[in-house]
């Protein structure tokens, strides 16, 4: 049985423009990012940890949201904490991460990480994570007497 000339180009047009069509980057990143984490995290009268730093990013127009998590390592305890979604517009701005639990953290030497991540969504879910920026240093955590 012969397929006819129209039916084989109207199959291969509408095969082409479907891959045209849905052909978007799978995981397209902000291109202007970075971010720093500050040399102390401090344990406050209230047993919080908190932890700072500063952070750019502009977002690419295919982005998600984009988000912060920092991470304190101290004598084998690790405590991660997010900073919440934040402003992508190029300019620079501080962050701050709060945990209300201290899980074990002490006066003393210690690392941290802070990662700037984007959230990839697929509809109204997040579909990936990337981690776009990301500072590690050794830090010190002091203990506010307030």
């Amino acid at each position: 049985m012969r397929t006819p000339v129209r039916r084989m180009a109207l199959t291969a047009f509408s095969a082409l423009a479907s891959t045209a069509l849905f052909a978007t980057p799978a995981l397209a990143t902000v291109y202007q990012q970075g971010i720093s984490v500050r040399p102390q995290a401090h344990i406050t009268p209230r047993g919080e940890v908190v932890l700072a730093g500063r952070y750019h990013c502009e977002l690419s127009p295919f982005s998600g949201a984009v988000q912060i998590k920092a991470t304190v390592v101290q004598d084998g305890t690790r405590l991660s904490i997010g900073a919440g979604e934040i402003l992508c517009d190029g300019r620079e701005h501080d962050w701050k991460a709060v945990s209300p639990l201290t899980a074990g953290l002490h006066e003393g030497p210690a690392s941290a990480v802070a990662e700037l991540q984007e959230i990839h969504m697929a509809g109204l879910m997040p579909r990936a994570l990337s981690t776009v920026a990301q500072d590690r240093r050794d830090i010190e955590v002091i203990v506010d007497h307030g």
